[in-house]
């Protein structure tokens, strides 16, 4: 039932009468559908401060009147402000410095639905790899696939990490995240690393190899930051993990040979899932990939 003021200011509701120039928390709380909590924390930064104190008691209380300066308080917090800025704001009013902070703001809401949208395609090419791990044939299988254009970006450590065993790899794999921070690159780009044997030395059998990848998305890096992994056909090499990939590399250019392929381009290592595993090693599920073409008749 909606409240009748009466003449003296008060509301009656239920036959319990309300003072609208002498509110409690509780009363001016549930008017305004926010916490008493909230209304305690107004105070304490002192955004709303009660009117009204009882001299004899030391009670305080609310005016229905300072709605119109929490109504105030609560559509700047909607905006963005934080409460620093609003007591600022309400104690010294100024249109500019407002409308700067708020083109600040509108700035900042925009950096975060770009971070989001990129947060969100991260979680899309999880649940793809996850969707496609579940699918994968088991270790040791070759098979030949489609796969599509990629764009990488890549770090070249120097350091031939074939000479040497995984914890070599994972300092490595420490240079390219420290290189895609300084890329201003979003921390969930640092999955699923690979690393490329560029295609002379595939052919020569020689394994050496110093540049490690991660994979990264078309218009949020610089291209300059970046190169670009052809589409075609892959000759496919699934193994379980990290010391098995001489061994994959060998069953492959083993049927390069067999099948008289053409090698197109680099042999790429890609790192398809990581699993928890009780030691302290990286457990990964491997997709060692070289780009072929059909023999020639």
């Amino acid at each position: 039932m909606k409240e009748t003021p009466s003449p003296a200011g008060k509301s009656e509701s239920g036959g319990k009468q309300m003072d609208l120039r002498r509110l409690t928390i509780g009363e001016m709380a549930a008017l305004n559908h926010i916490s008493e909590q909230t209304l305690r924390l107004y105070d304490r930064e002192e955004l709303l401060v009660p009117l009204h104190r009882d001299e004899k008691t030391g009670y305080r209380y609310y005016d229905i009147r300072q709605s119109a300066r929490l109504d105030m308080i609560q559509y700047m917090k909607a905006l963005g402000m934080s409460l620093k800025e609003i007591r600022l704001y309400l104690h010294n009013w100024n249109a500019g410095r407002l409308r700067r902070l708020l083109q600040r703001n509108r700035d900042l809401v925009e950096q975060r639905m770009r971070d989001l949208q990129l947060q969100k395609q991260a979680i899309d090419r999880a649940l793809e790899n996850y969707a496609r791990f579940e699918q994968l044939p088991p270790d040791g299988t070759l098979v030949v696939e489609y796969i599509p254009r990629r764009r990488i970006f890549v770090t070249d450590t120097g350091i031939n990490f074939y000479d040497y065993a995984i914890e070599e790899y994972e300092r490595l794999l420490r240079m390219l995240k420290e290189e895609l921070r300084e890329s201003g690159a979003a921390p969930f780009y640092f999955s699923h690393a690979g690393s490329l044997l560029r295609k002379e030395r595939f052919e020569r059998n020689e394994l050496v190899a110093t540049e490690v990848f991660v994979f990264v998305d078309e218009e949020t890096m610089p291209l300059d930051h970046t190169q670009m992994i052809p589409e075609g056909l892959y000759l496919c090499r699934y193994c379980d993990c990290f010391e098995k990939e001489k061994e994959g590399i060998a069953h492959l250019q083993s049927e390069i040979a067999r099948c008289r392929y053409q090698v197109r381009g680099d042999y790429i290592c890609e790192v398809m899932a990581e699993m928890p595993r009780e030691d302290e090693d990286r457990g990964m599920f491997l997709r060692l990939q070289v780009p072929i073409s059909w023999p020639e008749n």
